[in-house]
């Protein structure tokens, strides 16, 4: 025999399949998203949005997060204006545009974080919570933003495996090829 689910079900089960980090990233987002839409009471918005985060590691991790987008946004926006052609930020859905920051504030702040991961958990979030194309667009944009940072060298990461050695570059400055 079925039963119906009520809404707060729905919710809890929904969440049993999701990582404690990809509901971190979830919760960050829906801060930050208030906040835009509101322009202050940050702490107030993270304390309530943020109220059922008990572990306190899992808290300092969204709270991290979250105060890093806000405080290097226009870093952060600079670095997105760079790869969009054609395109003004105020174009890009506002969803798009703080998952774009959240995702570029881990690469850059994260670094025990594989990229890959930050990648792959900010394109999730935007098939739940964005349009259909913007896991594309996004994608796109975050893999711009790798390949720089490696690149460059300011790509930060530590621990074994943090780094997938398909993005690390030789000393002639060329990708080298996973052997």
């Amino acid at each position: 025999m079925l039963h119906s689910m009520n809404n707060k079900s729905k919710f809890v089960f929904a969440n049993l399949k999701k990582s404690k980090r990809r509901i971190l990233r979830e919760k960050s987002l829906q801060v930050l998203y208030a906040y835009e839409m509101q322009g202050e009471g940050l702490t107030n918005l993270s304390n309530g949005i943020l109220a059922e985060i008990t572990d306190p590691e899992n808290r300092e991790f969204a709270v991290a997060l979250i105060n890093k987008v806000v405080a290097e946004k226009p870093l952060l926006d600079e670095i997105i204006k760079k790869r969009l052609a054609n395109w003004d930020m105020d174009r890009i859905a506002l969803i798009d545009r703080l998952l774009l920051r959240i995702g570029i504030a881990e690469l850059l702040h994260f670094d025990d974080i594989p990229p890959k991961v930050t990648i792959n958990e900010v394109i999730e979030i935007a098939k739940d919570y964005s349009t259909s194309n913007s896991g594309k667009f996004i994608n796109g944009i975050l893999d711009a933003v790798l390949k720089e940072l490696v690149d460059s060298g300011k790509l930060v990461k530590t621990g074994r495996g943090l780094v997938d050695k398909s993005f690390q570059t030789n000393p002639t400055g060329t990708e080298s090829e996973q052997v």
